[in-house]
């Protein structure tokens, strides 16, 4: 049996269902990161695939698994519901990671990875409203909270899959990731008492509220939020793509007399975000109770902005270094100031558009969020065939520039964006 949003027990302060989702994210992307983290360097070392190759097929791949939600978010908004797209689209994701265990389904197994994760990954995040009354002031932590879920599983993966991989053999990690899949399914089918009755499309219920359209202005502004991320996407999907190649052969990763295995490296911007996140929270809360808020759109444009200034620490340590590998903590630096600038920019889109969804929309609008990313994975993975063709600290200046053009882009939203937020708050007095 399930319970109302305003009936809801609390954990830390929240909504018991937000735990639920946090684990149940958690793991879907311990499975995910897990397979990402080493999928450059399988496709390099064991089957053979040459850099731009395998560029072209991480970045189409990528940019699948956030076209494909698009897709889901429609059909869980207005025929499966969103817990049953869960259940579904989960069972597939854990088969495609299985499948990876064997390397004649190479490529049918991303297939159905990113299947799968069409009706997994807009159904999830949505369900955080449904969790709140209309004006709780903790909603919109509540997506922070959320995302630290993505970090914790993404922490873990490159450490356990990563491992199993370099040590073991790389189907050894793929199949640690199919385990991960499958626990974030268990807690989501144990968690259900605490998430809220799930309501079903107008079509197969009758008397459930009309759906709602979006208004002109928002329309607007929700197209230059997403062609802004999109292309700071070109830039920052680089993480586990040309930046994981430069961690093979550019960086000195001896500690002593062992060295740290290369996918660990992508476990640093996953704990920056644990060890960030309530700092930030606390400091944005400080300044909203100063009564001096910072608009969504300035901030996610200040990420973008700070993580140029992280690929441009890059391009400083490869035109200063050379053919010599650049000392590991200095590529710990650069994972701080880059995790820093993300939370400033990912997460508040997210929650920008999970707010913005009219009723009865919420995976579907949540889908668009996860479509600048597939428009991104495509520009990042045709930005990475440049690597072998370019010189280094050139390439890394040209991400720079690339994260600091989708900073104006985001700036030039503000202004629609506070013009938004006024309509609707003056809406909601009025009613």
């Amino acid at each position: 049996m399930t319970m109302p949003a305003g009936a809801q027990p609390s954990w830390f302060g929240q909504p018991r269902g937000l735990t639920v989702l946090f684990l149940t994210n958690m793991w879907e992307q311990f499975s995910y990161y897990g397979m990402r983290a080493i999928l450059v360097y399988y496709m390099t070392k064991e089957l053979l695939f040459s850099q731009e190759r395998s560029s072209l097929i991480y970045g189409a791949y990528t940019a699948t698994a956030y076209f494909t939600p698009i897709v889901g978010g429609l059909i869980a908004d207005r025929y499966l519901g969103k817990r049953r797209a869960i259940v579904i689209g989960g069972s597939i994701m854990a088969a495609g990671h299985f499948m990876m265990t064997f390397e004649p389904l190479f490529f049918p197994a991303l297939a159905t990875i990113a299947l799968g994760n069409g009706l997994f990954l807009p159904s999830l995040p949505s369900q955080i409203d449904d969790l709140y009354e209309p004006g709780d002031p903790r909603v919109g932590w509540a997506y922070n909270v959320y995302y630290v879920g993505v970090n914790v599983g993404g922490f873990l993966a490159p450490l356990i899959c990563g491992a199993l991989g370099e040590a073991y053999g790389w189907h050894w990690g793929f199949g640690a990731a199919g385990i991960g899949m499958c626990a974030g399914l268990g807690f989501y089918l144990w968690g259900q008492r605490y998430l809220p009755a799930a309501v079903r499309h107008p079509r197969v219920e009758r008397g459930t509220p009309p759906r709602g359209r979006f208004d002109r202005r928002t329309i607007t502004l929700l197209v230059g939020i997403f062609a802004a991320v999109a292309v700071f996407r070109g830039a920052y999907e680089q993480i586990g793509n040309t930046v994981a190649l430069w961690a093979d052969t550019g960086v000195d990763k001896q500690v002593g007399a062992r060295a740290i295995p290369m996918s660990w490296f992508i476990s640093l911007n996953p704990l920056f975000v644990m060890a960030m996140t309530p700092f930030l929270l606390a400091w944005w809360r400080r300044r909203a109770e100063a009564g001096r808020p910072e608009a969504p759109a300035r901030r996610m444009a200040t990420g973008a902005l700070i993580v140029g200034a992280s690929f441009l620490l890059l391009a400083v340590l490869a035109a200063t270094h050379g053919d010599r590998p650049t000392a590991w903590p200095w590529f710990v630096l650069f994972f701080a100031v880059l995790t820093l600038g993300e939370l400033f920019i990912l997460p508040t889109g997210l929650g920008l558009f999970a707010r913005a969804a009219p009723a009865g929309m919420g995976a579907t609008t949540v889908a668009a969020w996860y479509l600048a990313t597939f428009a991104g994975s495509l520009f990042a993975g045709v930005v990475g065939t440049l690597w072998s063709s370019m010189d280094h600290a050139v390439f890394f200046t040209l991400l720079a520039v690339i994260a600091a053009a989708a900073a104006a882009g985001l700036r030039g939203c503000d202004a629609l964006e506070q013009q938004v937020r006024h309509t609707r708050n003056s809406g909601a007095q009025s009613a």
